[in-house]
């Protein structure tokens, strides 16, 4: 099996809280993916390895994996956790090694969170080509952010975990949120699940013009407010079944330039509505952003994190 421009094949695993995708691909180009909904670990990176198996064996010369996953990840190849998630409240995953099972296949492999990932994808072939610096938030079964700085996913002590970060305001009385770690993180606040515990029905059931979206709004514009403050992205973009609401953006970006008080010169009313947008890569965004990390993988020690 062969590109139909010769460029090298690359394979991609997003690995989400409730599907997992693998796809092959030439460049931005999806050629083959496999979809199955993220059950017990062995099933679902069975599923997974089962693909690469049928494309390898089909004949595809893969150049590099990327796997991008939910999270918390342990992304500092020093540790020996190296490439396990962590805490994750995803039940039957916390401590799972999610590099071993593919070493296998003998391919360079660069693992990172599925919104880094994502973040990646956007850079390379979607709304932020071109940026040096920017974000991605995506909001649905939870709230993850990622940022990409230089063409490269920002990685420190670990991976940004966004959606943990507290409002600066309080939420409603009557609602503590629902994180199991922190109550009322952003996360715990306006996710899907959290949406609908406040509401008492789907996030996707509510009309635009329900008066939670503006508290939503203000609340996720204290992550928008800091990210513009601390990392200066000349892009943030928001994804996600609740992030891709079209009633969102507009009252994210009202809410931001409050919280801003114009003291960031470049951000004026007409800047924001370019600032804070929709990505463009759409539901590919993931598995694309699985590619972008195994492409980053095969060009060599540079990767995010070393070749399996």
């Amino acid at each position: 099996m062969a590109g139909m421009t010769g460029a090298p094949l690359t394979a991609g695993i997003e690995l989400g809280g409730t599907k997992a995708i693998a796809v092959l691909a030439e460049g931005s180009r999806i050629l083959d993916r496999v979809r199955v909904p993220t059950e017990a670990p062995e099933t679902t990176l069975g599923a997974m390895i089962a693909a690469l198996d049928g494309w390898q064996a089909a004949g595809a010369a893969i150049s590099g994996l990327g796997i991008a996953s939910f999270g918390p990840l342990c992304l500092d190849p020093a540790l020996p956790d190296f490439g396990r998630l962590t805490t994750t409240p995803k039940a039957g995953w916390a401590g799972v090694d999610l590099i071993a099972p593919f070493r296998r296949f003998g391919l360079p492999i660069a693992l990172d969170t599925d919104v880094n990932g994502a973040a990646l994808a956007e850079g390379r072939w979607g709304a932020a080509k071109g940026l040096s610096v920017h974000g991605y938030l995506t909001i649905g079964t939870g709230l993850g952010g990622g940022a990409v700085v230089n063409g490269r996913p920002l990685h420190g002590l670990m991976h940004p975990e966004m959606g943990h970060v507290r409002p600066a305001i309080v939420p409603d009385a009557g609602f503590a949120g629902i994180c199991p770690y922190h109550g009322a993180c952003l996360e715990g606040l306006v996710s899907g699940p959290a949406i609908a515990a406040r509401a008492g029905r789907p996030a996707d059931e509510i009309g635009d013009d329900d008066p939670i979206w503006p508290v939503v709004a203000t609340e996720l514009a204290t992550l928008v407010a800091n990210m513009l403050l601390i990392l200066s992205p000349q892009r943030i973009l928001i994804g996600g079944g609740v992030g891709g609401r079209a009633v969102l953006l507009p009252h994210l970006r009202a809410a931001t330039a409050q919280m801003l008080g114009g003291y960031l010169a470049p951000v004026t009313p007409d800047r924001l509505n370019r600032l804070i947008t929709a990505p463009a890569l759409g539901a590919d965004a993931g598995p694309l952003g699985a590619v972008a990390l195994g492409e980053i993988a095969a060009a060599g020690p540079a990767s995010p994190t070393p070749s399996a």
